[in-house]
């Protein structure tokens, strides 16, 4: 399969430059990365059970542009996490909306040609093909040969139907990764339908097609089942192209997007017009050095960290908002970032690459605590705090600072709002959990020793606002409220541990056993113990200073884990450390706080190189990539920069996998990262020239330019 897919981005990039496209970049990324299973227990810390898929990757391989609208990719399995699974053999339908979180994949569509009463398609990875903006397949059952590509807000699907007679295009609006409460499909013209399809919102489209319509016949409109099947004109020639633009306010402004995106353009330039895009993103990034794979792997992340989140306003501007109301503002409308998830490290990444959008979303989550009272959190934890806070401080300033830390005070301070348990925290110092007898993986509690390390990372970086702001007073009470996390260290164990409401250690005590909500959110005693990134200081010395923070990280790493403890999403295991899921992320580099980067290294250099891109097809992620987290976080590592706290303008500097990187920074200046010897392990860090105090670098180097060099060893 490796050399179908070989042969198949060959084909591709052919193909593309017959068409002009050049291919500088988009030829390395391999979008069906992350979409086959993660099967290996030695990897995974455990035996799958039977019937079980691990929640590794979970993207698809489908057409988008950068945080677009409009994300148009194969569905294979409905309740899937990104609709599209690797080892599947028939291809349902292709839909228009994906996240990778077992949600959206809206308006499902299929070309068919005498399909009998069963619809789906056998299809074969060596008839297939896709690359940033475009995705092919033959289906084998219909004897169609689809292409797909896509604009921000509407897609392109041109079918090359081998059967001239009994054509049909099949609308399965009653299906999607979401519960259908409602759908609506009418003919508009002899070459137009619209329609919607309704979960907890309605999404609307608009479609025209090069070739008459027959006739639509409808079965069971508007019921939890029951589909619509367009039949075509028999006795047409050359291809069928179906453009269809959609829109989360009307069927009109479906239409308008259809208009003033693709309107009368070619596939191939639709197509074209994407690669450009794609290029002009991926080219921000230039490296030397590395292996092919590493590459691949570099550009496959990048661009997998740019797809959400979402674009929600249309050409026109107009918007459906928080309160349901149709609605336009000055801005781009966004949906609100995978926070919990994305707030580490692919927020940042926005920020440096694409600062208009992380301006917009900026605006757009105002927009929503303008409406809603709060600014929205996302799963756990309060991140927008840091996501806003860190784009603040790193220069992304053109939207209502002084409105926007109001209600951020809001989040931080107001029961029943954006931070469940808050009273208690805030009282006590501490969210406690309640005394549960034999609790289980999926125990539902508060999770209340991840709550009050999250709040206290989130009170610094609402903090950081307030003292740009000149706000002192809340400056002190938010500061003091950082070091939170220090009451749920327990000396005793060393861990951090949930507390009952009284005070007293939750007891039995099993770091290792892993908990979806209760005292931890997904991850165990180790994957939680080593988070305070505003306070490494303060942390370590917990542990009783450097000596003893570094046997207890030594620790993480090579603790076995239990093959016991199966907790779908806490896997991948390096000991106790838990890369496949986002908890622990920070972990890895702790080591440069008590002066020994080249541990950090080790530890980084085994992740990158073997829980990346790993499989019998090399198209496996240690863990699910979460909106583009688990992405972000191999582009800054493989590239030798990590936000370390997201929240402070500064990055930790690692041994980059490539000899010289050029950072083509959105001021238009250049950072170059050099890494001159052969060696792995870090010794100190120069800037334009001058050993610097310590293994940070500051972000004015991406305003200024300027050149890292780091001396190894």
């Amino acid at each position: 399969m490796k050399f179908t897919r070989i042969l198949c981005s060959g084909l591709m990039t052919l193909l593309a430059a017959a068409h002009g496209q050049a291919q500088h970049y988009t030829k390395y990324v391999n979008t069906f990365i992350g979409t086959a299973p993660l099967t290996d227990p030695k990897i995974l810390g455990y035996q799958l059970p039977d019937g079980w898929r691990s929640w590794a990757g979970l993207t698809f391989p489908g057409s988008s542009l950068p945080n677009a609208m409009v994300q148009l990719s194969p569905m294979t399995e409905y309740g899937s996490g990104a609709g599209y699974e690797y080892e599947d053999d028939v291809i349902l339908a292709f839909t228009h909306t994906n996240k990778g979180h077992w949600n959206l994949c809206n308006i499902p569509v299929l070309p068919l040609s005498n399909p009998g009463e069963k619809f789906g398609s056998k299809f074969s990875h060596a008839k297939e093909s896709a690359a940033p903006g475009y995705y092919q397949v033959f289906l084998d059952d219909y004897k169609v040969n689809v292409s797909l590509t896509s604009t921000l807000r509407a897609g392109f699907h041109r079918y090359e139907y081998q059967n001239g007679k009994d054509r049909q295009i099949l609308f399965d609006l009653a299906k999607a990764n979401n519960k259908i409460s409602n759908w609506n499909i009418e003919q508009a013209g002899a070459n137009a339908i619209q329609g919607f399809q309704q979960t907890g919102e309605k999404i609307y489209f608009y479609a025209t097609l090069n070739t008459p319509i027959q006739k639509l016949e409808e079965k069971e409109e508007g019921a939890k089942t029951g589909y619509a099947i367009v039949h075509l004109a028999d006795g047409g020639k050359g291809p069928v192209e179906l453009r269809i633009g959609i829109s989360f306010v009307s069927t009109a402004n479906a239409k308008e997007n259809l208009e003033k995106e693709i309107g009368s353009k070619t596939f191939e330039t639709v197509r074209a017009d994407a690669t450009r895009m794609w290029e002009n993103l991926l080219s921000s990034v230039q490296v030397k050095g590395g292996t092919d794979k590493q590459k691949q792997m570099l550009y496959s992340c990048l661009y997998r960290s740019f797809l959400w989140p979402a674009l929600r306003s249309d050409v026109n501007g107009e918007y459906t908002d928080a309160k349901k109301n149709v609605v336009k503002a000055g801005f781009r409308y966004y949906t609100e970032p995978s926070l919990w998830d994305t707030y580490r490290n692919k927020d940042v990444l926005l920020g440096l690459i694409s600062p208009d959008v992380t301006l917009d979303v900026i605006k757009s989550m105002k927009d929503v605590g303008d409406k809603k009272g709060f600014i929205p959190t996302f799963f756990h934890g309060d991140h927008g705090a840091s996501s806003i806070a860190g784009a603040y401080l790193r220069g992304i300033d053109g939207f209502d600072v002084k409105g926007t830390y109001e209600i951020l005070l809001k989040n931080a301070n107001t029961p029943g709002g954006a931070r469940p348990h808050v009273a208690e925290y805030i009282e006590k110092g501490y969210i406690s959990d309640p005394d549960v007898p034999n609790p289980h993986v999926e125990t539902k509690a508060n999770a209340g020793v991840s709550k009050t390390l999250e709040y206290s990372y989130d009170d610094y970086s609402v903090a950081q606002i307030a003292k740009s702001l000149g706000d002192s007073a809340n400056y002190k009470v938010l500061m003091a409220r950082s070091k939170n996390y220090r009451n749920m260290f327990d000396p005793s164990t060393r861990f951090m541990r949930g507390r009952l409401a009284n005070g007293e250690w939750i007891k039995p005590f099993d770091p290792q056993y892993p908990y979806y909500e209760y005292m931890y959110r997904e991850a165990n005693a180790w994957q939680v113990s080593f988070f305070a990134p505003h306070d490494m200081k303060g942390l370590i010395a917990l542990y009783g200073g450097p000596k003893g923070f570094e046997s207890k990280l030594d620790s993480l790493f090579t603790v076995p884990w239990n093959p016991k403890h199966i907790a779908r999403n806490v896997e991948t295991m390096v000991g106790q450390y838990c890369h496949g899921n986002q908890p622990d992320h920070e972990a890895p580099f702790a080591y440069h706080f008590i002066g020994k980067p080249e541990k950090s290294q080790a530890v980084l250099d085994n992740i990158l190189n073997n829980l990346y891109g790993i499989g019998d097809d090399g198209l496996a992620l240690c863990g699910m990539d979460d909106a583009g987290e688990m992405s972000a976080w191999y582009v800054f590592s493989a590239l030798g920069l990590y936000p370390f706290s997201a929240t402070d303008p500064e990055y930790i500097v690692t041994v980059p996998l490539f000899d010289e990187v050029k950072w083509k920074t959105s001021t238009g200046k250049m950072l170059i990262i050099k890494k001159p010897g052969k060696g792995r392990a870090l010794r100190a860090v120069k800037v334009n020239g001058k050993q610097t105090d310590g293994y940070f670098v500051p972000h004015a180097l991406f305003r200024n330019g300027g050149e890292i060099e780091m001396v190894t060893r």
